[in-house]
């Protein structure tokens, strides 16, 4: 089956004083993505569009050169696809680890990308910032957060709520943090009707799953992602607040001829 993708992002400073994400959309390159930035009031900013902005360039340079170099070598676990975004993570890595310097040394980012192909979905994330997935009514999490919270549960350790935790924001794993960075892929069939929301941790978690599964199902892409922001703000959110909605729906040629 082919596939149309729409997508519609939506970004808001929040209760803080300057907004240091950033989001992607690209529908003509599949290529969509949220970044957090860290390190200070400047730092942050530099951090989330610099991450941004290589991804973007490496797939733009992908797409309509022939001759495009790879500056990191494959991982054979990985399919060609996965092979592709995690070397743009890790380009975009790079970028920040080379800017860390004066005013900007303590900076850094999140990443969670997500990149449509033919029939399935590529997902990528360095963080806690996250990926998500409505399909049948039901919402998934596609990514794991690199946070103290989620290893120390991995574990087996008893860390009760992550509401509850007092080290919930403490995060395990950012881009430009060294000059290397581990990344996360994995790779999903896509089906009509799907919709996948990617998001900085100023919103999930102040919007509760059914809302965010009612108001991705019965909105456009764009309008999805402005509600979504808008309530995670009105429902007390402290920090900037990202998300990027994207659809996937049946092409009009797989819908079948209509009737004569």
């Amino acid at each position: 089956m082919k596939f149309t993708i729409s997508a519609g992002a939506a970004t808001h400073i929040g209760r803080r004083s300057n907004n240091e994400d950033q989001c992607l959309s690209a529908p003509t390159l599949g290529l969509f993505a949220v970044a957090d930035g860290m390190g200070g009031y400047e730092g942050g900013e530099v951090a989330a569009k610099l991450a941004v902005d290589a991804l973007r360039e490496f797939y733009q340079r992908n797409r309509s050169e022939d001759d495009c170099t790879w500056p990191f070598g494959l991982d054979p676990q990985r399919s060609l696809a996965e092979n592709m975004l995690a070397v743009a993570t890790k380009l975009a890595n790079a970028r920040v680890a080379a800017g860390r310097a004066g005013r900007l040394k303590a900076m850094g980012s999140t990443v969670a990308t997500l990149v449509t192909e033919g029939d399935r979905a590529i997902i990528a994330h360095v963080g806690d910032s996250r990926v998500y997935r409505v399909r049948g009514g039901q919402l998934a999490a596609l990514t794991r957060d690199h946070s103290l919270y989620e290893e120390l549960r991995a574990m087996g350790s008893q860390v009760g709520d992550r509401a509850s935790f007092p080290h919930a924001n403490v995060i395990t794993r950012a881009l430009g943090m060294s000059p290397a960075v581990k990344v996360d892929t994995r790779t999903e069939a896509l089906a009509a009707g799907d919709v996948f929301v990617l998001c900085t941790d100023g919103l999930y978690d102040l919007v509760a799953a059914p809302r965010v599964v009612t108001l991705v199902t019965e909105a456009s892409p764009a309008d999805a992602a402005a509600r979504l922001v808008h309530e995670a703000y009105e429902n007390g959110s402290k920090d900037n607040i990202t998300a990027v909605v994207v659809r996937v729906d049946a092409a009009p040629s797989a819908l079948g001829s209509p009737p004569g």
